[in-house]
């Protein structure tokens, strides 16, 4: 199998880089409410997608939950990874009910250029026109697309922990969960060409945080459907300290820091400027990245190339230092983590831990991030080298619920600025 292509340039600038300075009262100002990194479709060693097959005359009803409110809503669609132009003949988005059912009185059709129907050229993305839509901070919503002709295989991300639906035919503007009968079981979920969910209203809110990382910031071993992953879980802290500010997760399973890979997307290194620099008005960004380097050489998806040389500690900090450097050029507030224990995992060496060990020190003594959170101590308080047994889901390397939110409160809200 050849190696993953770089990441590939998005035709369409960022919505926010023109708004981020706009006055009150100019025009509408977008915050960023839902983000998740795309990948390059491929097959999954764990479990079912859809991306491969991609979808014809289908629709999909893909559920979200927004980090900010307010008055007007809109949606990003990407095709960064499509090798052919994207045709969507039809999308909605409304108040999520139950499972794949949409509140009445709360669907708006979705448009793009006035159009109900737009066609995303390959390689990039487009904004859907605002709609009137009143969204609170932590409200989900429900966003379906119809696509009429065959889209061959999807721009996705991988690992949504929350169940995505599929109909035959034309159901975007249905109300019901009927004919939404499809599901990927067990249903860890993905979600399909949407990267973006983003909010407009009458107060500005403080710049967004985006949480950089691995599975651990994308949430492998949270609850399916709980919204109980670190970053979910630090937007709910933010919001009840009276420090409201949208949380976007922009990591990705399995991938890693300087590394590109079939199977867990373009290397940190790479996607760091479209994930987190290129969101809408984001202010701060916490990095967990490295684990994945140092006990993952090759690339477990099927067919990859395994012959990566292994990782060194000065490797991991010169790609480290790479990212803070291009969140300072932006005016970013750069939050290093501490990686945190894995021993006890298939993947674990002494050799592995000697690494892991440097580079926390580093992160802890340099001073090169602007302030570090202590993700290490937090799963293992007592400082043996391994995730407590109650704050892991059985494979000393995933947080349980409970270990995220132990993640999560190890966070200084006041460190992270405005």
């Amino acid at each position: 199998m050849r190696s993953p292509e770089p990441s590939p340039p998005l035709l369409t600038p960022a919505p926010a880089a023109a708004e981020a300075m706009l006055p009150a009262s100019g025009p509408a100002v977008w915050h960023g409410a839902w983000t998740t990194p795309v990948m390059r479709p491929s097959a999954a060693p764990w479990f079912e997608t859809w991306a491969e097959q991609g979808f014809t005359d289908q629709t999909l009803r893909q559920v979200v939950r927004v980090h900010s409110g307010g008055t007007q809503v809109r949606i990003r669609l990407s095709n960064a990874y499509g090798h052919t132009p994207l045709h969507l003949t039809g999308a909605t988005i409304g108040r999520t009910a139950t499972s794949a059912a949409v509140h009445p009185d709360t669907m708006r059709t979705l448009r793009f250029a006035g159009s109900s129907s737009t066609t995303v050229p390959a390689r990039g993305r487009t904004v859907s026109d605002p709609v009137t839509l009143p969204t609170e901070p932590l409200e989900h919503l429900t966003i379906s697309l119809y696509f009429k002709e065959a889209t061959g295989p999807a721009t996705y991300h991988q690992l949504s922990m929350t169940t995505t639906y599929r109909a035959a035919g034309d159901h975007h503007r249905d109300l019901s969960a009927t004919a939404y009968t499809d599901t990927v079981q067990p249903a860890y979920g993905s979600w399909y060409y949407l990267e973006g969910v983003e909010t407009s209203g009458k107060h500005r809110l403080p710049r967004a945080l985006v949480a950089f990382g691995d599975s651990l910031t994308d949430g492998f071993g949270a609850t399916i459907g709980g919204n109980d992953r670190y970053p979910d879980l630090l937007a709910q802290r933010l919001l009840a300290a009276g420090r409201p500010r949208p949380v976007l997760n922009a990591g990705i399973g399995s991938n890693k820091l300087l590394t590109d890979s079939a199977l867990g997307g373009d290397a940190g290194i790479a996607r760091f400027t479209r994930d987190v620099l290129d969101q809408p008005r984001v202010g701060t960004v916490i990095v967990l990245m490295g684990v994945n380097d140092i006990q993952q050489s090759d690339d477990p998806a099927p067919g990859a190339r395994r012959e990566a040389a292994p990782v060194t500690a000065q490797q991991l900090i010169d790609g480290h230092r790479t990212l803070i450097r291009a969140a300072h050029a932006r005016g970013v507030r750069a939050v290093g983590a501490t990686l945190t224990p894995y021993q006890g995992a298939a993947g674990w060496s002494a050799a592995g831990e000697v690494i892991r060990a440097q580079v926390n020190q580093w992160l802890r003594t340099s001073g090169e991030y602007d302030t570090v959170v202590d993700f290490a101590c937090a799963l293992d308080p007592d400082g043996t080298g391994s995730i407590r047994e109650d704050l892991h889901i059985g494979d000393n390397i995933h947080p349980n619920p409970a270990g995220y939110r132990a993640m999560a409160e190890a966070i200084d809200l006041a460190a992270l600025g405005q």
